[in-house]
Protein backbone atom coordinates (compact mmCIF):
# COMPACT_ATOMS: atom_id res chain seq x y z
CA UNK A 1 0.00 0.00 0.00
CA UNK A 2 2.69 2.24 0.36
CA UNK A 3 4.16 1.98 -2.57
CA UNK A 4 0.92 2.89 -4.21
CA UNK A 5 0.68 5.87 -2.00
CA UNK A 6 4.47 6.59 -3.10
CA UNK A 7 3.63 6.11 -6.99
CA UNK A 8 0.19 8.53 -6.47
CA UNK A 9 2.36 11.16 -4.87
CA UNK A 10 5.19 11.03 -7.77
CA UNK A 11 2.39 10.86 -10.54
CA UNK A 12 0.63 14.27 -8.77
CA UNK A 13 4.46 15.64 -8.58
CA UNK A 14 5.54 15.03 -12.28
CA UNK A 15 2.09 16.68 -13.00
CA UNK A 16 2.74 19.59 -11.03
CA UNK A 17 5.76 20.09 -12.58
CA UNK A 18 4.87 19.66 -16.13
CA UNK A 19 2.23 22.55 -15.12
CA UNK A 20 4.54 24.62 -13.69
CA UNK A 21 6.69 24.26 -16.87
CA UNK A 22 4.02 25.77 -19.20
CA UNK A 23 3.65 28.36 -17.10
CA UNK A 24 7.12 29.39 -17.34
CA UNK A 25 7.12 28.89 -20.38
CA UNK A 26 4.26 30.95 -21.06
CA UNK A 27 5.47 33.75 -18.37
CA UNK A 28 8.69 33.75 -21.45
CA UNK A 29 6.25 33.98 -24.33
CA UNK A 30 4.44 36.96 -22.39
CA UNK A 31 7.70 38.67 -21.48
CA UNK A 32 9.02 38.57 -24.82
CA UNK A 33 5.81 40.00 -26.23
CA UNK A 34 5.90 43.05 -23.91
CA UNK A 35 9.16 44.11 -25.07
CA UNK A 36 8.07 44.01 -28.63
CA UNK A 37 5.36 46.07 -27.36
CA UNK A 38 7.64 48.35 -25.44
CA UNK A 39 9.81 48.74 -28.60
CA UNK A 40 6.82 49.37 -30.85
CA UNK A 41 5.79 52.01 -28.26
CA UNK A 42 9.12 53.47 -27.88
CA UNK A 43 9.08 53.98 -32.23
CA UNK A 44 5.66 55.51 -32.14
CA UNK A 45 6.88 57.93 -29.66
CA UNK A 46 10.40 58.87 -31.60
CA UNK A 47 8.17 59.17 -34.77
CA UNK A 48 5.06 61.02 -33.28
CA UNK A 49 8.52 63.44 -31.59
CA UNK A 50 9.88 63.98 -34.95
CA UNK A 51 6.46 64.88 -36.64
CA UNK A 52 5.92 67.49 -34.34
CA UNK A 53 9.36 68.64 -34.89
CA UNK A 54 8.07 68.95 -38.56
CA UNK A 55 4.72 70.48 -37.69
CA UNK A 56 6.77 73.45 -35.83
CA UNK A 57 9.18 74.07 -38.72
CA UNK A 58 6.10 74.27 -41.20
CA UNK A 59 4.34 77.15 -38.42
CA UNK A 60 7.67 79.05 -38.53
CA UNK A 61 7.96 78.93 -42.29
CA UNK A 62 4.52 79.68 -42.18
CA UNK A 63 4.26 82.31 -40.19
CA UNK A 64 7.53 83.61 -42.27
CA UNK A 65 5.38 84.06 -45.07
CA UNK A 66 2.41 86.11 -43.45
CA UNK A 67 4.93 88.39 -41.65
CA UNK A 68 6.20 88.81 -46.00
CA UNK A 69 2.58 88.86 -47.15
CA UNK A 70 1.89 92.08 -44.51
CA UNK A 71 4.85 93.53 -45.42
CA UNK A 72 3.93 93.47 -49.18
CA UNK A 73 0.53 94.69 -48.62
CA UNK A 74 1.46 97.54 -46.78
CA UNK A 75 3.95 98.60 -49.60
CA UNK A 76 0.91 98.73 -51.40
CA UNK A 77 -1.15 100.97 -48.96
Amino acid sequence: MSENVENLILEHLRGMRASQERVEHELREIKNRITSVEAGVAGIRRDAAHDNDKIVQQQIGLDQLNERIERIEKGWN
